[in-house]
């Protein structure tokens, strides 16, 4: 007769999960940058907004924002940002068109080419704006040596058309790259398919081609969007006096002037415009990203 001895189980011990500071002292530096650069600045602009001869107060927002100075740029500023943002959209979708599907010799080069614009500063292309289509620039003067008139016909840099102009030769690039990017995605055969069924080159680009691309052109109109919202030197190299955005008005209060105050009001409204574009953006781009999905699949 055979005894079977069980060994008594034992319960394994639980043990608390110790608390993660690795993973706290990971995120302390980063969150530590961010208070010190981002938020300690923008709390102290909105605190200097407040701030008035006797203490503080909202007498400064109102005289700020009440004034017809304030609202003439707010309302060119959103103008210029909205103009060559389409500006960007429409001719950096057509370059990006034609360097991913139209082979010529050339085209790498030309790829560079906008790579390079995207490391250099803006006030390079307002520059070289004044140097070819100023009053005294390169192409004003090979029409008076041709027509021998006193004076050329190109007058625009300091005007409003000037300043979306070098905007949109500057900030085009920005909406090209996320697109070459989004078009390399797209298979070959996809395109072959459509084109074999009789598709039309039009038809291909509206059905096939743009609903691929549209998460990258909303990508980089936002990014566009954004920074022409916030431009400061391309305004201030056309020498367009009478162009007056928010970000000049706040150069001309705060340094200009010596209205501090009445600068951190309107650099308060402008971080406000901007972050309010961005959660836009996310909305909409979570938005059309979750519609795409569920498209796939419907249980999303």
């Amino acid at each position: 007769m055979t005894t079977t001895l069980e060994r008594p189980e034992t319960a394994v011990p639980q043990h608390k999960d110790p608390i993660p500071w690795r993973r706290i002292g990971w995120a302390l530096p980063p969150l530590l940058l961010v208070l010190v650069f981002a938020v300690y600045p923008t709390a102290r602009v909105l605190t200097e907004s407040l701030s008035t001869e006797s203490g503080t107060g909202l007498s400064t927002w109102s005289s700020v924002l009440g004034s017809e100075l304030f609202r003439t740029a707010l309302w060119r500023t959103i103008q210029i940002a909205v103009a060559s943002t389409l500006g960007c959209l429409v001719l950096g979708t057509f370059l990006a068109l034609v360097l991913a599907f139209v082979p010529f010799a050339g085209s790498k080069v030309v790829g560079r080419l906008i790579d390079t614009v995207l490391a250099l500063p803006s006030f390079l292309i307002t520059l070289a704006f004044t140097f070819l289509y100023g009053t005294a620039g390169a192409v004003n003067a090979l029409i008076i040596r041709i027509t021998g008139d006193a004076s050329g016909p190109l007058n625009f840099l300091n005007t409003p058309f000037g300043v979306i102009a070098a905007e949109i030769t500057f900030f085009t690039p920005f909406v090209v790259r996320p697109l070459l990017a989004a078009f390399t995605q797209i298979p070959r055969e996809q395109l072959d398919v459509a084109a074999s069924l009789g598709a039309s080159p039009v038809r291909v680009l509206r059905q096939v081609v743009m609903p691929e691309a549209w998460p990258a052109l909303l990508a980089g109109g936002s990014l566009v969007l954004l920074m022409t919202l916030n431009e400061f030197g391309i305004v201030l190299f056309t020498g367009a006096k009478d162009v007056v955005t928010l970000p000049v008005l706040i150069y001309t209060r705060g340094i200009v002037t010596f209205d501090l105050p009445g600068a951190a009001v309107i650099a308060t409204v402008q971080v406000a415009l901007s972050l309010g574009l961005y959660c836009l953006y996310r909305f909409t781009f979570n938005r059309l990203m979750g519609g795409s999905r569920a498209a796939v699949d419907p249980k999303l």
